[in-house]
């Protein structure tokens, strides 16, 4: 009794001689036997039962022999020639089986019988594993499974692994799977597993991309990470996507000015030194009330913020150049203005944002605008200015003045240099040769600062041309000029 276990087809090879019938010298010979096969599903077969006949066994094929031994020729043994035959039972239901074989007369010799079946061996490919699978028919679609940490990508539908398995036990074709590797792992041999990204890498999305270094400013040291978490004092803003770098809020502003008119301020201020690696700058203008003026010292705590009578051009908040207009404040009043950094990751940043303040106090004695600024000296590097006290028309004096200058072709107030002197002149250094600066001076009181002045433009001198050698030159060509309008004079003269 043979054991069909799972297979329905199975395979029985037979090895065998046989005499030609020629030289025997009987009636009843063929060079050929039968073989039958008889399903049961337990081994319960005796020497009558079941009964040596076609019914109940089912007969398999008539096997002739395609080589027969001659009586009459003697043959060395190992120049004696078998036959080889392979034959296929399909169909079988029953759990085993009984072979039976029929000779016809003919003197044979059964060498070997081996009985089998055909089978795909358990296989991995395009991320999916597909286990031993046995052929019922021609072909067998075998069910697969995806790899360990392999998945059908988000949004797809999900779709079994499928792959067919050839009646000759050798898989055919390619499997349609969808599989792929999820977040933080990439292929590996090919497309027959998933493998961790190691540390200090990570996979953000499933498919077929490898992993990625971290980005700048964040590291793991988990394998198979699907992304990287922030070094301390680093973040990612909810917009940011996990392949982002991680960023810092921004440093406070720099160099914060007020100009006063009244009760309107105009602030400006310079870039902060650090953005934090972002590009998404952003200022916000906060205003306390801190009272009327008078009082010797007061404390930052005991002011209040601003009612809704003070308003800001072009906004309070959101912005995105370095100057607001305030107007709306009350005269005689302290303020204080604190002006913040902020950027995508200031919302989610545990600290306060960065920010400087500046005190205004609104009044009417701050100190006039300054006027008369003139160069007193020019080189190729510096320029040497002066201008005229202003008159003060109250009991405060001059405490020192600040003067501010930038390159003409320099409109931002980003790029203002500021310079304080404590009388009425300076000296500029470090400039570029032959370029134009403009140029503005303010006074400071008790009281504060007054208004810039207007802008004036002065010029540093090209290489190697002194102030001497300039007024020599503005005299030559004053004289040429001088002559070329007499020899003109003349000309017409004589011509009448």
């Amino acid at each position: 009794w043979i054991p069909r276990q799972t297979a329905t087809t199975l395979y029985v090879e037979l090895r065998f001689t046989m005499m030609e019938c020629a030289g025997l010298n009987q009636r009843h010979c063929k060079e050929t036997f039968n073989l039958y096969y008889y399903q049961s599903d337990s081994d319960e077969a005796t020497p009558t039962y079941p009964p040596w006949m076609e019914n109940p066994y089912t007969k398999v094929a008539t096997i002739a022999a395609d080589h027969l031994l001659r009586r009459d020729i003697e043959r060395r043994d190992g120049e004696r020639r078998t036959n080889l035959k392979l034959l296929r039972i399909q169909a079988l239901r029953g759990a085993g089986l009984y072979l039976a074989f029929q000779s016809q007369g003919t003197c044979m010799a059964l060498l070997a019988v081996r009985v089998f079946y055909r089978k795909c061996p358990p296989i991995r490919r395009n991320f999916a594993f597909f286990p031993e699978t046995i052929p019922h028919s021609l072909v067998e679609q075998a069910q697969g499974v995806c790899v360990e940490n392999a998945m059908t990508p988000p949004g797809e539908p999900s779709k079994t692994p499928s792959m067919l398995c050839g009646e000759d036990g050798q898989w055919v074709g390619q499997p349609a799977s969808s599989c792929v590797c999820r977040p933080g792992y990439e292929a590996g041999d090919g497309d027959m597993r998933c493998r961790a990204c190691p540390s200090g890498h990570f996979k953000g999305s499933s498919g077929s991309t490898g992993c990625t270094s971290c980005p700048a400013n964040s590291n793991t040291l988990i394998p198979g990470s699907a992304y990287c978490p922030c070094l301390p004092g680093y973040d990612r803003a909810d917009s940011d996507p996990p392949h982002a770098a991680c960023t810092r809020p921004p440093s406070a502003p720099r160099l914060p000015v007020s100009q006063l008119n009244d009760t309107t301020v105009t602030l400006e201020w310079s870039e902060p030194q650090e953005r934090g690696g972002r590009g998404d700058l952003t200022y916000t203008v906060l205003c306390s009330n801190c009272g009327p003026t008078g009082t010797s010292k007061r404390l930052a705590s005991s002011c209040s913020q601003c009612d809704d009578s003070v308003l800001y051009r072009p906004a309070q908040f959101g912005l995105t150049q370095r100057r607001v207009n305030i107007w709306g404040l009350r005269p005689q009043t302290m303020y204080m203005f604190t002006i913040q950094s902020l950027n995508g990751i200031s919302a989610v940043s545990q600290s306060e944002p960065a920010s400087v303040r500046l005190n205004v106090t609104t009044s009417r004695d701050v100190p006039p605008p300054v006027s008369g600024v003139r160069r007193a000296a020019a080189s190729e590097t510096s320029l040497s200015l002066e201008w005229t006290v202003p008159l003060l028309q109250n009991q405060y004096q001059i405490l020192d003045y600040e003067l501010r200058y930038s390159q003409r072709a320099a409109e931002e107030v980003g790029q203002w240099q500021y310079v304080a002197s404590r009388s009425s002149s300076v000296v500029l250094s470090g400039l570029q040769r032959a370029t134009p600066y403009q140029v503005q001076v303010r006074a400071r009181s008790q009281v504060g600062y007054g208004p810039f002045s207007s802008t004036r433009t002065f010029s540093t001198l090209p290489d190697g041309m002194s102030p001497s050698q300039l007024a020599v030159t503005s005299i030559l060509v004053s004289m040429v000029i001088l002559l070329l309008v007499a020899a003109a004079i003349v000309g017409v003269i004589f011509y009448r």
